[in-house]
C-alpha cells in the first residue's frame, strides 16, 4: 500500500480537526441502563406476548419499553451540544453517519441472516425489504423492519435531520422558540384529533417526529441549564422542560409525565456528575456497547429464546444464555467492526479535508 506522503500527514496535523465533543461517562451510562431495560423487556414481556408458552419466567421487565424514551432525552442532550461545538456542517454529518450506519448496515445483515437460519414466525422479511432498511427511513415507506427495534432509529435519524437545518439557518440561539413551537403543535394536533377527529396527515406527522419531540426537548434543555454559557437562559430552559412535561401529561398520560420529570432529572444529575455510581467499570462498559447491543437484540435474541425452547431449557435460563450471547455479541461489533470503522470515516474524512487546505 502506498504510504501518505509525509507532508500531508503534517498539514493533517495542523488543519482544524472536527470539534471533539467532551464524552460524559454518566450520559454514556445511561445509555447502557436504557439498552438494558429494553433487551429485559423484549426477552420476557414481549417475547411472552408473542410467544405464549404454559410455564412464563420467573419475572418479566413489563415496563423496559421505556427506556426508549430515555434514549430520546439523551439524544436531545448529546445532539445539542455536538451541534454547538460543530464548525462546519459536514463535521457533523460524517460524525453522525460513522457512528450510526456502518454498525447499522452489520446488524441488517447478521439479523436477516440468523432469522432466516433459525427462523422466526412473523418478523422475517425478503431481501427486497432488507435492502429497504438500509437508509433508516425505510417506515416513511411502510417497508417492514429487519428488527423492530429500528423504528427508533427513524426518529433518531429525522431529529438529527432537524437539528442540522437549524444549524443551517443559524437559528440554535432561538431553540427555546423553536421547541415551544413544535410542542404547542404536538398539543393543538392532539387536541383538534380527540375533539374533532381532525390531525395531520400521517407521513407529516412522523416527518416532525411530534409524538417523541417532548423527549428530545427535555434532553436539549438539561443541557443547556448545565451549560454555564447559557446560565442567562436557565429559567427559559426549565420553564421549556416544564412544558414538555405537560404535553407529555397532556397528550399522552399523567405516568409519561412522571417519567419525563424522572428522566430528566437523572439526565440532569448525571450531566452534572452528581452520580459517581454510574462511572463505575460495569456501567461504562454498558454504555459503550449500548448501539451494538440495541441493533442486534431483538430478533436474533428471540430466535434464539425459540431454539432453547424448542430442546427443552428452562425459560429463565434461556433468557440468561441470550442475554449472555447479546452482550459478548455486541461487545464484539462495537470492538471490531463499530468503533474501528467509525474512525476509519473520520481520519479519512480529516485526511480528504487536509488535503484541500
Amino acid at each position: 500500500m502506498q504510504s501518505i506522503p509525509q507532508s500531508v500527514s503534517i498539514r493533517a496535523d495542523l488543519v482544524e480537526r472536527p470539534p471533539q465533543v467532551r464524552r460524559v461517562p454518566e450520559i454514556d451510562a445511561l445509555r447502557g441502563i436504557a439498552a438494558i431495560a429494553v433487551v429485559l423487556f423484549h426477552y420476557t414481556s414481549r417475547f411472552i406476548d408473542l410467544y405464549p408458552t404454559t410455564v412464563g419466567p420467573a419475572f418479566t421487565f413489563s415496563h423496559g419499553h421505556y427506556g426508549v424514551n430515555l434514549f430520546f432525552i439523551i439524544s436531545g442532550y448529546v445532539i445539542f451540544m455536538t451541534l454547538e461545538k460543530t464548525t462546519r456542517p459536514m463535521d457533523f454529518v460524517v460524525s453522525r453517519f460513522s457512528r450510526l450506519f456502518p454498525a447499522y448496515w452489520f446488524a441488517i445483515f447478521l439479523t436477516f441472516a440468523v432469522t432466516h437460519w433459525l427462523g422466526l414466525p412473523g418478523k422475517t422479511v425478503d431481501l427486497g425489504a432488507a435492502i429497504g432498511n438500509m437508509l433508516m427511513l425505510h417506515g416513511l415507506f411502510r417497508i417492514p423492519h429487519v428488527d423492530g427495534t429500528y423504528w427508533t432509529l427513524e426518529v433518531e435519524l429525522l431529529f438529527y435531520c432537524g437539528m442540522l437545518l437549524l444549524y443551517r439557518l443559524r437559528r440554535l440561539h432561538r431553540i427555546h422558540a423553536v421547541l415551544i413551537a413544535f410542542l404547542l403543535l404536538r398539543l393543538t394536533n392532539f387536541l383538534t384529533e380527540q375533539w374533532f377527529g381532525v390531525d395531520l396527515p400521517w407521513t407529516l406527522y412522523r416527518l416532525l417526529i411530534l409524538e417523541y419531540i417532548p423527549w428530545f426537548a427535555l434532553g436539549i434543555c438539561v443541557f443547556l441549564i448545565n451549560s454555564p454559557r447559557h446560565a442567562s437562559t436557565r429559567g427559559l430552559s426549565v420553564a421549556t422542560a416544564a412544558c414538555a412535561v405537560i404535553v407529555l401529561a397532556i397528550s399522552g398520560s399523567g405516568l409519561l409525565g412522571v417519567l419525563g420529570c424522572v428522566f430528566g432529572l437523572v439526565v440532569h444529575f448525571a450531566a452534572a456528575g452528581n452520580l459517581p455510581l454510574l462511572r463505575t467499570r460495569l456501567f461504562v462498559w454498558l454504555g459503550t456497547i449500548s448501539y451494538p447491543l440495541y441493533l442486534l437484540h431483538e430478533n436474533i435474541g428471540w430466535s434464539l429464546q425459540l431454539q432453547f425452547r424448542a430442546i427443552g431449557i428452562p425459560i429463565d435460563l434461556g433468557i440468561l444464555l441470550v442475554l449472555a450471547i447479546s452482550l459478548m455479541l455486541a461487545s464484539a461489533v462495537t470492538n471490531r467492526i463499530e468503533q474501528p470503522v467509525m474512525r476509519w470515516i473520520r481520519d479519512s474524512y480529516r485526511r480528504r479535508r487536509a488535503g484541500r487546505q
